[in-house]
């Protein structure tokens, strides 16, 4: 018997999600969103929206959790639009991750909505310090960790009217990613831009020291184990 909580992890909706996306992939390789008409070019902002909502009641009710007519393929932030519309936005946690420079801010404020709570650590460097994004003074390590502990455990309690909360960081290892996503109860969404393009982007800054920065990425695809294929 499932629950809202474990459906959406359990193997069942993840090879049923699997074929879907096979199925209805475009000759061009692209998924097309069912809510704006417009290519998904990114596998990570694929989301499988139940037409009729998934509740307790019916959630094991294969005619409707399982059912392939039921399930639209759409962007993230098309999701977000929908459950708005609709008035019942369910509130979810996501745990963005991947390689620094992988995009893993930007991602999130394209898809973010007002009022969504954004755990992002160094978006707290900044604040605390009042120096310029990405200068972390050793200083303030204790202050800055100490916030982010505090915001992690308002996530977990469900604390606030927020209904989609972000938690940004580089968590390369699994089992790290793991114990985050279990306390959370918190959805994975990697980030899964090349090496090669973290590197380039980069070059192209002008708010880092390179140096610096370029040891960051060496060592996070050194630790780097990948991710398990989501059900979407």
């Amino acid at each position: 018997m499932y629950t809202l909580l474990n459906f959406y992890r359990s193997n069942q909706w993840e090879k049923l999600i699997r074929v879907i996306k096979q199925v209805r992939m475009n000759e061009q390789g692209y998924i097309i969103c069912k809510h704006c008409g417009k290519p998904i070019i990114r596998s990570y902002d694929c989301i499988a929206h139940h037409i009729t909502e998934l509740t307790e009641e019916n959630v094991n009710d294969v005619s409707v959790s399982l059912n392939p007519d039921n399930i639209a393929l759409v962007h993230h932030g098309c999701h977000n639009r929908i459950h708005n519309k609709l008035g019942n936005a369910e509130r979810r946690v996501y745990l963005v991750w991947g390689s620094p420079l992988s995009g893993k801010s930007s991602w999130v404020r394209e898809n973010m909505n007002v009022g969504d709570l954004v755990v992002d650590i160094d978006s707290v460097w900044q604040c605390v310090s009042g120096l310029d994004r990405y200068v972390k003074p050793k200083r303030l390590n204790a202050v800055v960790f100490g916030i982010k502990n505090e915001l992690l455990d308002m996530v977990r309690m469900r604390r606030g009217k927020w209904i989609n909360a972000y938690v940004i960081g580089g968590y390369p290892l699994t089992a790290e990613r793991e114990r985050i996503t279990g306390m959370l109860d918190a959805y994975e969404i990697f980030i899964d831009t090349e090496k090669k393009e973290c590197l380039k982007r980069l070059q192209e800054s002008d708010d880092r020291n390179k140096g610096q920065w370029e040891q960051y990425i060496s060592d996070w695809w050194e630790k780097f184990s990948p991710a398990v294929p989501p059900g979407c």
